[in-house]
């Protein structure tokens, strides 16, 4: 009798495929090229091939992303409203939604705001304006104008002339009109009833699509940070460090308070246990912080909302799906208030009272542009470009944009099911039971679901 032998196949160790060990692998590389590249003579009028390479990394990874923000934006907003044929009293539970959704995006900038002035992330790099900055700042006309489409499409097309004489015309979105159109076009489908369901299937079924490639995109996140914090290193040097390390910090401070400090107020004075809210919720924080991804956490959320916290299904298939591409108190409140203000302070440009006001103001209404998954490129450019701030802020920024977005992100998931739940409880339609209820053990194993399927059909219908 012969035996034989299995050779073990050897496998790639699970911390080389996690997503997190990947972003740090990539953050020492991009650090260590940059500073090879810096070394080597690269500078922006005589760049070396290693310092055009991590540019073009970079640059080609925020490309890929904002391909995908336009129709996400589009899609996801006509697909939520959409939902709302689905609920009862819609129109006041839409208000209650948008309403709140905006008073915790207010606060939250304002705690940003307060931690830029206060920490100054960016002061003392002693760097100057881009040569094509010209000094221009924001002003509330160009803000208010700017969200009336000048087409369909939301395009704005620029022209420029070469000193050789050759001109050039570029096409670019305009995020906040691109909303616009999406809420026009959502409501209109809503209004027409039967005859838009195939419009309202085929929107369904291309958001899913574009989640799925905006997923695969993310995947590409380590190869994207070599390229951009090397970059931000070979193009400043030591000093991009210090100040990024900084910001970093300061933009984890502002999430903390939102998450631990804001939310917990506003649990508390709505008569909840915030120990069942954070225990409700916190299956989604994790998964949201690991995945970086809104949209991706988003059944989960859904899930946590309705079983977890009590909130009606017809209800939170509106209100959750809506939170995941309009709610973002990390992504669209404190991270733009921060990074303005940071850029400008990075720059040696002074603020205005109006700038900051502009700031608020876009980082609130923006918020419904932020995507769920690339809020970051969304928030950042509309801000800057608002404001009047160099754009050259962007590549700065999202060298870290791997770190930020963990935190970002878990923020974003625990005010999307925040926003529901005070709703609910507002219009007395939250199952209170299910709220309180234990939380020990596995929540989604069957005894638990069969459970709260028996409690979810208990009260009332939205």
């Amino acid at each position: 009798m012969t035996t034989s032998k299995t050779t073990p196949q050897r496998r790639i160790p699970a911390w080389a495929t996690a997503f997190g060990p990947q972003i740090i692998i990539a953050l020492i590389l991009g650090l260590g090229l940059g500073l090879l590249a810096k070394y080597t003579g690269h500078t922006k009028d005589t760049p070396t091939g290693l310092g055009t390479t991590l540019a073009t990394l970079g640059s080609s990874y925020i490309s890929l992303l904002k391909a995908a923000v336009i129709p996400l934006i589009f899609f996801a907003v006509v697909a939520s409203i959409a939902n709302l044929a689905k609920v009862t009293n819609a129109a006041r539970l839409a208000w209650q939604t948008i309403l709140w959704f905006a008073i915790t995006s207010a606060i939250s900038v304002v705690i940003g705001m307060a931690l830029g002035t206060v920490l100054r992330p960016g002061a003392g790099t002693g760097q100057t304006a881009p040569p094509e900055y010209d000094g221009r700042t924001g002003d509330w006309w160009s803000f208010l104008t700017g969200l009336i489409p000048s087409n369909f499409l939301g395009l704005d097309a620029t022209t420029k002339v070469a000193e050789g004489g050759d001109v050039s015309t570029a096409l670019s979105f305009n995020v906040l009109q691109v909303l616009v159109i999406a809420i026009t076009v959502g409501i209109a489908a809503l209004k027409v009833g039967a005859a838009a369901r195939p419009f309202l299937d085929f929107s369904a079924a291309t958001l899913s699509v574009i989640q799925k490639i905006l997923w695969w995109i993310i995947r590409l996140a380590p190869i994207g940070t070599v390229g951009l914090i090397g970059n931000a290193v070979a193009t400043y040097g030591w000093d991009t460090i210090g100040a990024l390390g900084k910001f970093t910090l300061a933009i984890y401070i502002g999430l903390a308070l939102v998450l631990f400090g804001l939310y917990p107020i506003l649990v508390r004075s709505h008569g909840l246990s915030i120990k069942q809210y954070f225990s409700g919720v916190w299956p989604a924080v994790q998964l949201a912080f690991v995945s970086r991804s809104s949209i991706g956490t988003l059944p989960l959320t859904q899930r946590v909302t309705e079983r977890n916290l009590g909130v009606p299904s017809a209800y939170a298939s509106f209100a959750v799906p809506l939170g995941a591409t309009t709610k973002m108190d990390g992504c669209a409140a404190i991270y733009p208030a921060i990074s303005a203000i940071f850029v400008a302070q990075f720059f040696g440009i002074d603020l205005t009272l109006t700038d900051y006001l502009l700031i608020a103001m876009v980082s609130v209404l923006g918020s419904a542009a932020t995507a769920g998954t690339t809020g970051a490129v969304v928030m950042l450019t509309l801000t800057l470009s608002t404001v009047g701030l160099p754009l050259a802020g962007v590549g700065l920024i999202l060298a870290v944009d791997p770190i930020l977005d963990m935190g970002r992100t878990a923020v974003n998931v625990a005010g999307q099911a925040l926003v529901p739940t005070i709703v609910a409880k507002r219009e007395g339609i939250l199952d209170a039971e299910l709220y309180n209820a234990s939380r020990l053990g596995d929540p989604f194993n069957d005894e638990f679901k069969a459970d709260a399927e028996v409690r979810q059909d208990a009260p009332a219908s939205v």
